[in-house]
């Protein structure tokens, strides 16, 4: 082999690895930037020591992964956070049989509206009802007797709350949209992530002000509202006959 044939063959070997490393390099990115928004957070988070369950993520309608993955107050916050930056929508549609209630979510409670889009492309509101109706007061959804309900929520964790996110001069006017809360040591109000309520006391609820997180606002179908107020309830406000809900983003 010629000497000076050598040092040219050692730079085009040379060169055919640097550049296989940049290539596989941004297969590796490439990869990265596809993953799925849950398996992407799964990777981030710390690692659960307690059982998890498989998780059906979904964006826009669409299935977009099913991963291991379930909340828990340690990791609520981080997952939350990411989750409402990934997904910024602020208009869900709740249809019941008397009809459809659009509800505009608030982006100044951010954990409180992405855990309400996470729940609604889980379908965990699927499965329940508006369970609550008192009368000239509100009406409450996010539960039901459905076993499905039940699974639902151990799946994707059924003892996480969510810190208290108050805005200020927002009260609990009709139409006001907030979540429920446990009234037993609970000195900070976290609010419980599953069950709203939607106030219909036409001068508003305002000595629960400070108590519970104002979320959103109907903005279409308080007089759905109104005829879910007036149906015929027992004892425990529970209507007679159930209430059925889907709950899907709109925009």
């Amino acid at each position: 082999m010629s000497f000076y044939k050598l040092p040219l063959l050692i730079f085009s070997g040379l060169n055919l690895l640097f550049f296989a490393c940049q290539d596989t390099q941004k297969k590796v990115t490439k990869q990265e930037d596809q993953k799925p928004l849950v398996t992407k957070l799964k990777d981030s988070l710390p690692q659960q020591s307690e059982e998890t369950t498989t998780l059906e993520v979904e964006k826009s309608g669409n299935q977009e992964d099913t991963t291991l993955f379930k909340l828990t107050n340690k990791n609520m916050r981080e997952f939350l956070t990411i989750y409402g930056k990934e997904n910024q929508e602020t208009k869900v549609r709740v249809s019941t049989k008397f009809g459809a209630i659009d509800i505009r979510l608030y982006k100044e409670t951010p954990l409180h509206r992405a855990n309400f889009l996470y729940l609604t492309k889980q379908k965990y509101f699927d499965e329940t009802f508006f369970y609550r109706v008192a009368k000239d007061f509100v009406i409450q959804g996010g539960n039901s007797d459905r076993d499905q309900m039940a699974h639902k929520r151990f799946e994707i964790g059924d003892d996480y709350t969510i810190p208290q996110e108050q805005i200020p001069g927002k009260t609990h006017k009709r139409g006001s949209v907030a979540l429920s809360k446990q009234w037993v040591d609970n000195p900070s109000n976290r609010s419980t992530p599953f069950e709203f309520f939607i106030v219909v006391a036409k001068n508003g609820a305002h000595h629960l002000d400070g108590e519970h997180t104002i979320f959103g606002e109907v903005i279409s179908g308080m007089d759905v509202v109104d005829q879910i107020n007036k149906v015929p309830v027992d004892s425990s406000e529970w209507p007679k006959e159930n209430i059925d809900i889907k709950v899907e983003v709109l925009e």
